[in-house]
């Protein structure tokens, strides 16, 4: 059965080679058009970019023919602006940074790690962050612990513990056990061999269950009155709100 010109499809493989094709490009990234040349694109011979458009086409079209690219389409623009002019973005430099790295524009992507922000990120704080022991796991750890508890609830909190020295790992279990909740329910983060303090270390969780979306904040734990340990040496609530 023949497809009506009614009926056209949505995209459709390009077939024969780029060296046919014009020299200037119509691209549908996705959903922002863009129109550029192929020398432009192929700039980086060894980026993933110049692959796209180099011998055999691998990308699709959409309706009107523009190679379409299933990415981001805001900072494709930053990308090509690099590509006319080497001209480093300034402006939405982590999302930028992930478009270079899909591309392997490599040279874009060295220049973006000197920044301050991705070489802060990079270098300093998830380098910080690799010698506390199962980070990003502790970090699931409370996200599913506060959820457990957010039922017919505003706000949900969970007990963190944090320790900087096996000294103060050895304090915190000792404090630990003369608290009156349910061990299991705490967090514990710590000991590491780094500069940052704790107050780093507890700004750090902040920052990164915000990333995914949650409203957080937290505060030193306060024990009963007779506690043998100052708690807020190393216990925190953090205090998820759901509305």
């Amino acid at each position: 059965m023949s497809i009506s010109s009614e009926h056209k499809p949505l995209g459709k493989q390009v077939t024969g080679s780029l060296h046919t094709l014009s020299p200037i490009v119509e691209l549908n990234v996705g959903g922002e058009m863009y129109t550029t040349t192929l020398s432009t694109l192929k700039k980086h011979p060894g980026s993933k970019l110049a692959e796209m458009f180099t011998g055999q086409p691998k990308l699709r079209t959409d309706s009107e023919g523009r190679f379409f690219i299933d990415r981001p389409g805001t900072y494709f623009k930053y990308i090509l602006e690099y590509l006319r002019s080497n001209q480093v973005p300034t402006q939405c430099i982590q999302d930028v940074y992930k478009e270079a790295l899909f591309y392997d524009i490599e040279p874009l992507i060295k220049q973006l790690e000197d920044s301050p922000q991705i070489f802060g990120e990079l270098v300093a704080r998830k380098q910080f962050l690799a010698r506390v022991p199962n980070y990003s796991e502790n970090i699931e750890l409370m996200i599913r612990i506060a959820r457990a508890e957010a039922v017919a609830s505003r706000q949900s909190s969970v007990i963190v513990c944090v320790v900087r020295t096996e000294d103060d790992a050895a304090r915190c279990q000792d404090a630990l056990n003369s608290l009156d909740m349910d061990k299991k329910s705490v967090v514990k983060f710590g000991p590491w061999k780094a500069v940052p303090s704790i107050s780093d270390l507890l700004d750090c969780i902040q920052m990164d269950v915000e990333a995914k979306g949650y409203k957080i904040s937290f505060q030193p734990h306060v024990a009963e009155k007779g506690f043998r340990f100052k708690s807020h040496d190393f216990f925190y609530k953090f205090l998820f709100t759901w509305w």
